[in-house]
């Protein structure tokens, strides 16, 4: 059965360091912002987030009625390990190689104490692989920055150091489409 992905990233945080899974809440002061969310997304979808407060809240707020499955804990954004809550600039000052090579070449450099690119894109793929077959038509899925650009270079066959270069916006949705045997991108990035 086809089956259409919504990914809408989580409502900001405002934090201006790097957040993994560190459990921040999200600010859903913007009713509007997000009832327009909600309006877009398709009625009939069920609605899948991260267990993390500031996915699992977004997801509560634009829900209206729609089947929600339970809170998943393999959506959650890089676990950033040691590099959580340290800013851009103190990653790079504490560990200049390993930091340079997270970014510009992703795939098995793993953040100290934490993961790889490879690692959450296996742990993401593993929970939309099984939804795939799990009879919904429309599936919302509130995640993070890093968890969707997993599933854009997945779905684009694009390289992950490619995927990174999208902007993800809070409260933006991209859309992903698998018709059973093959991917396909629709948005990216979209504000509603």
């Amino acid at each position: 059965m086809p089956v259409t992905w919504w990914w809408v990233r989580h409502g900001p945080t405002h934090a201006k360091n790097m957040v993994g899974w560190r459990d921040l809440p999200a600010d859903l002061s913007d009713t509007a912002a997000l009832a327009r969310l909600a309006d877009h997304l398709p009625e009939s979808a069920a609605v899948i987030s991260s267990d993390l407060i500031r996915a699992a809240a977004t997801a509560d707020a634009i829900g209206n009625g729609r089947t929600r499955l339970p809170h998943h804990p393999d959506l959650r954004e890089f676990h950033f390990g040691e590099w959580d809550g340290l800013g851009w600039q103190e990653v790079s000052d504490r560990d200049p190689d390993l930091s340079r090579a997270f970014w510009e070449t992703p795939g098995d450099h793993v953040a100290p104490g934490g993961e790889s690119w490879n690692q959450l894109s296996a742990r993401v793929s593993g929970v939309v692989d099984g939804l795939n077959g799990a009879g919904h038509g429309n599936i919302i899925a509130v995640a993070h920055f890093g968890v969707i650009l997993t599933q854009i270079a997945r779905a684009g066959g694009m390289s992950a150091y490619d995927a990174l270069g999208h902007k993800i916006d809070n409260l933006s949705v991209t859309r992903l489409h698998w018709d059973g045997a093959v991917w396909s991108v629709g948005d990216i990035n979209h504000l509603p």
